[in-house]
């Protein structure tokens, strides 16, 4: 079992852990309200005292083990100089990025830009029983590089680098990589006890590419975090890489690994010194509660008697009913370990 995860995540509570990506948001009554009064994402996102609330949320609701800072990966880009908006029914729309403000904007600017955050997790800090992990998050290097080029959402469109060459993927993942490592420190001095990383897109890289496009960025991402913060935990979460997984976990060493929904169980390498964290599909959350059980438990027996935190394979849908994760909670914290 890592130590510093076991320090700084949930591994002081004897029962399972247990937290949801996506846990505080767009599927509760309760932030509906709120949502309805803040029309501009961007702007909900940087509103300290919404944010704030929001990000409570689910555990005064469910007790979670853990609370996620409400906000969202692409606020790197856009203290970086790239416009963002949120459409209905299409997600995120950027403009071209500036290469003139993306590689000169100085640290303490790029900080002062995305300082309500701080703020943000500073709050909930402070809100949060002591005896809760406060989790801070960031998208990896190559998931941001995705949106920068793309300006949207890929959707699996793999043809979407196909006019940059490989130096400059390169240099734009070595200077997101900065950005990336500046925005983690600074939510760990701001009282984040983990730090999630969010590769979200890493699915799309190809296998001759893995290393320098994923693999790499991670490390050294993770590699300054665990040095300079040994006692705080960090997650990763490569999604859609698949049998790739063993060889990221080997090289990346993240004290923790959320596998998404369509890792094989039988394909892990059980060895590795890592705290494994998710992996059931949320869509299992929509219908019958008799069949989300079943596929929860099969996480639950086979991480039985191994460090485990119980979580989704992705985030949690829209659609959503509440109730489902009520049930879903009380079925894991009533389960023999």
């Amino acid at each position: 079992m890592s130590s510093s995860l076991q320090k700084s995540l949930i591994f002081k509570k004897k029962n399972l852990p247990i937290w949801f990506m996506r846990q505080a948001g767009r599927y509760l009554p309760e932030y509906k309200i709120i949502r309805k009064k803040n029309k501009n994402f961007i702007n909900f996102c940087l509103n300290i005292k919404n944010a704030t609330k929001v990000s409570l949320q689910p555990i005064e609701r469910y007790n979670l083990d853990a609370a996620i800072v409400f906000s969202d990966i692409l606020l790197i880009l856009k203290a970086a100089g790239q416009n963002i908006k949120f459409k209905e029914n299409i997600g995120p729309v950027l403009e071209n990025y500036k290469p003139e403000i993306f590689y000169n904007l100085s640290k303490e600017d790029f900080i002062k830009k995305l300082k309500n955050i701080y703020q943000i997790i500073k709050n909930i800090r402070k809100k949060l029983p002591k005896e809760k992990s406060l989790i801070g998050f960031a998208g990896a290097p190559w998931t941001l590089l995705v949106y920068m080029i793309n300006k949207s959402s890929p959707k699996g469109n793999r043809k979407l680098l196909v006019n940059l060459k490989k130096e400059e993927i390169l240099k734009i993942l070595k200077r997101l990589e900065n950005l990336v490592y500046i925005h983690c420190k600074e939510q760990i001095l701001a009282g984040a006890d983990v730090i999630q990383l969010f590769d979200s897109w890493s699915g799309l890289i190809d296998k001759k590419d893995l290393k320098q496009f994923c693999i790499n960025p991670n490390k050294n991402i993770v590699k300054k975090i665990k040095k300079e913060f040994p006692s705080k935990g960090v997650v990763c979460f490569p999604k859609g890489i698949k049998k790739n997984i063993n060889a990221f976990i080997r090289e990346v060493a993240p004290d923790g690994i959320n596998l998404d929904y369509d890792i094989s169980l039988n394909d892990l390498n059980l060895n590795n010194n890592v705290v494994f964290q998710g992996g059931l599909n949320p869509k299992f959350l929509l219908g019958s509660q008799q069949r989300m059980f079943k596929e929860a438990k099969r996480y639950l027996d086979f991480f039985k008697n191994r460090p485990y935190i119980f979580n989704l394979g992705h985030g949690i849908l829209p659609q959503t009913n509440p109730e489902n994760v009520k049930k879903l909670v009380e079925f894991v914290r009533g389960y023999n370990l």
